[in-house]
This record gives structure tokens, C-alpha cells and sequence, in this order.
């Protein structure tokens, strides 16, 4: 079990006996106007989260000031567990090297608690059995969110539908959501975005969190807080992207919700910093495909830099790209507004994934073997555990495209996924230009 955050919460007078509730299995203890957060998440973005938050918990009296981060755990190769060595060096040597979170980030892995042996998990997840992966990443959330009533999901999303299946019936019925996923599910009936997976299947109210910021920058601010030399309009979703948030460089984010207008303002203040400016909407669909099909257009920018085509052929795919992220959307959903995509979750997000960002960065090397090195592979070498969302969305969109019958409508949307799975060359990506779409229907004018 993970320690607790050894904190005098100074706010404002005491909890009586009756209003205090117990905090998973520490003692700890906080009044019931105080929300508490859990993060469900660790990897890169998951920890930068976990950071912005924690400096806002301990300044704002209606957060608790002990954020907890649900990791999944795993062995590092000093032999040491990595919740371990995040909670005794406040650092996420994986994933954040070199960044300090916050002392009131405990990070809680509860796989002791499963009564599950480690290295049994572990043995199932290296010989892919579907089942066993997913338990690895579902098997102990109960106890890092169970006195949560405030819930920020940053993981891969398919592990999403496992994950609200071991949740169901065990979080307080107060409970708020936050997804920072990219990503949907591909189902019979359609595609399902991921806050409508969590709010169905948990029945709560789940807003969105997208936008163009590089992790590492938005730290750097914090080292050198003082020098404002380095400001950039970023927004929210890769490695490099988040890293630049995590060196506290100007950045932005927005968040997108449905209908309460106080939830989302809640949110904007939890992760709102000096360094990092948030934004509400009310679009949930419309930010969140912007998160989601930004992934897909950065594979194509990587191509045309693995393929050394240069800056003009490049931005012309970003905005080819940018008409067919608004016009899918659009398609999808009725309600999803055009402004949306001009918020930082939007134009911004893209032109930083296109120009930085995990996605680019292994189609490049994709690109640049000719697509002799499977994505698979190239993700293995060069993102240290962390995943690839692009490829599997390119996939699902696909799929919606092909149901459809769109697939000559989202020339670049379907070249991508082909590209990806070797039916096309990496150079088939100025191809596309040559299907000419229906404009109609792809500026969204139906």
C-alpha cells in the first residue's frame, strides 16, 4: 500500500466528528467540502497531471492536498518497483526523468492488495494474454480511487472499457470525471468516444481535457520561473508536448463539457496555472476528436519528414488534415461547434503534434525504413513503454470510414491507415491528393 501524504490540512477550522470520512487505509482524514483527486494514469502525461494539480490542491482550500497517481507498476532495471522509487524520490524516473511532482503526490499501485503475485501479471502481459494484460492495468485501481469523488483518466485508451468494468459500483456516487484520453472505441453500434464510455458505464459526468502542450517545456517553467523568454502557445497530449508543460512553459489547454458550466470551471481551476492557461467549452465531442484525429495527421507530417519532402508539402497536409478532422467530427456529431476548432485543443494541438510529439516522431523513423520496420517495433525502440496512439486510431477511423462508406470522402484519414499497415508506401502520402473528394461534404456543408 502505498504511504500516505503526511500533511496538517491548515484550511479553514477542523471537520467535526460526523463530516469526517476515512481516506483509504492511512488515516488520513478530510472534510466532506474538500475534493479529493485521483489520478488514473502514470506515463508522461499522467504524471505532468499529477504535478499541475498537486501545486493547485495545496493552495486552494477546496482541494485536499493529497493527490493520488494509480500506477501501473513495474520493475525498473536497478530491480527497484516504480511506485517506490516516485514515492521516495517524488519523481517518475520512467516516464519524467528529472522533474519533481510535488510531495503530495502518492503514487498507489495496490497489486499487494489485489493479493495478486506481481510477477504472475507480468509473465501474462509478456505472452499477450488479452485477459491478464488488462487485469495489470485494472486489478488495483479500487483502492487509490475509492474516496476519490474527483477522477482524471490519462491512459492508453484501450485499456479504458477494462478499466470502467472494475470501477463499476466501487466510487462514491459524487464522483466527477475528466478524461485527457486520446482515442475512441470502435463498436457495432459505432463509435463511442471515451467520456461517453465513462460516463455510461459509471454513470457519472465525465468532461474532456485536450490541447497543444509539450509536457517537458511546461515543467522547464518551473526551473526557471523567473525567465518568461520562452513563452509558447502550446496546448495538451504527447511526450515531448507534455514535457514542455512540465518545465513550466506557456501553455494551454482546453477543457470541453456538455452542460454544467460549475463542473467545468472547477476543472479550469484545478489545472490552471500562471504557466498553463485553460479554457471551458461547451463541446465535449468537438474537443475531444480534436485530441483524438490530431494523432492521426501527426503520422502523416512524420512521413513527410521521414521522406524529406519539406516545410511546404508538410503544411499542406496539416491542413488538409485540419478539413478532414473538422469534417469527420462534424459528421459524427451535429453538435460539434466550428469554433472548437480554432481553441487550443485544435489547430494549436495539431501544428505542435505535426511539429513535435511521439506520433511524428516514429513515423519518421517508419517513413525512413521504408515501412520494412513495423510500427510495433519502431514503438518498442524508441518510446520506452510508453504507447503509440496514433496507429490504433488510424485504424478505428478507418473502420468508421469503411462502415460508412466515407472512404473516398477522408482521402488522408484512409492513406494514413493503409500506409500503416504496409498496403501503401510511406511516399502514397502526397498521393492522396489525387482522390479528389466530394468538398461538399468535406467542408462539412452537407
Amino acid at each position: 500500500m502505498a504511504p500516505a501524504f503526511e500533511a496538517h490540512q491548515s484550511q479553514g477550522p477542523p471537520p467535526q466528528v460526523g463530516e469526517q470520512v476515512a481516506a483509504s487505509q492511512n488515516n488520513l482524514h478530510f472534510s466532506n467540502h474538500e475534493s479529493k483527486v485521483t489520478v488514473v494514469g502514470s506515463g508522461n502525461w499522467g504524471s505532468v497531471a499529477a504535478k499541475l494539480i498537486a501545486s493547485n490542491t495545496l493552495r486552494l482550500t477546496s482541494f485536499h492536498d493529497e493527490v493520488r497517481m494509480w500506477v501501473f507498476e513495474e520493475i525498473l532495471p536497478s530491480g527497484e518497483k516504480l511506485t517506490d522509487v516516485i514515492n521516495s524520490t517524488n519523481e517518475n524516473v520512467k516516464y519524467l526523468p528529472g522533474i519533481k511532482l510535488g510531495k503530495n503526490v502518492v503514487a498507489d499501485p495496490d497489486l499487494e492488495n489485489a493479493g495478486i503475485s506481481f510477477l504472475f501479471l507480468l509473465m501474462s502481459y509478456l505472452s499477450s494474454n488479452i485477459l491478464c494484460s488488462d487485469l495489470l492495468f485494472c486489478w488495483g485501481i479500487y483502492y487509490a480511487v475509492k474516496d476519490a469523488n474527483m477522477l482524471v483518466f490519462v491512459t492508453p485508451h484501450q485499456f479504458m472499457e477494462g478499466i470502467c468494468k472494475k470501477l463499476v459500483g466501487k466510487i462514491k456516487g459524487d464522483v466527477e470525471a475528466i478524461s485527457l484520453i486520446k482515442g475512441m472505441e470502435v463498436k457495432m453500434e459505432g463509435p463511442c468516444m471515451i467520456s461517453t464510455l465513462i460516463s455510461q458505464q459509471l454513470g457519472i459526468s465525465c468532461c474532456v481535457l485536450m490541447g497543444a502542450n509539450i509536457a517537458n517545456e511546461v515543467i522547464n517553467m518551473i526551473f526557471h520561473n523567473s525567465s518568461w523568454r520562452f513563452m509558447y502557445r502550446l496546448i495538451f497530449l504527447k511526450p515531448e508536448v507534455n514535457a514542455q508543460i512540465a518545465v513550466e512553459k506557456f501553455s494551454e489547454a482546453t477543457v470541453g463539457y456538455r452542460e454544467n458550466r460549475e463542473s467545468a470551471e472547477k476543472w479550469v481551476q484545478l489545472f490552471s496555472t500562471p504557466y498553463f492557461l485553460v479554457t471551458a467549452v461547451q463541446d465535449v465531442e468537438g474537443v475531444e476528436l480534436c485530441g483524438t484525429l490530431k494523432n492521426v495527421v501527426a503520422l502523416a507530417a512524420g512521413f513527410v519528414d521521414g521522406l524529406e519532402m519539406g516545410n511546404n508539402t508538410k503544411a499542406a497536409i496539416m491542413r488538409i488534415g485540419l478539413r478532414e478532422m473538422k469534417a469527420f467530427s462534424k459528421l459524427l456529431f451535429s453538435s460539434v461547434k466550428d469554433t472548437t476548432f480554432f481553441e487550443s485543443c485544435g489547430v494549436a494541438d495539431l501544428i505542435t503534434t505535426c511539429l513535435g510529439g511521439r506520433n511524428r516522431k516514429v513515423a519518421e523513423a517508419f517513413a525512413k525504413n521504408g515501412g520494412k520496420r513495423s510500427f510495433d517495433e519502431l514503438e518498442a525502440e524508441m518510446l520506452q513503454g510508453q504507447k503509440l496512439q496514433g496507429v490504433s486510431t488510424a485504424r478505428e477511423v478507418y473502420e468508421v470510414l469503411s462502415h460508412h462508406g466515407w472512404l473516398e470522402l477522408f482521402p488522408l484519414f484512409a492513406t494514413v491507415h493503409e500506409i500503416c499497415i504496409g498496403r501503401l508506401p510511406p511516399s502514397a502520402i502526397v498521393e492522396h491528393s489525387e482522390r479528389k473528394p466530394r468538398l461538399s461534404l468535406v467542408d462539412g456543408s452537407i
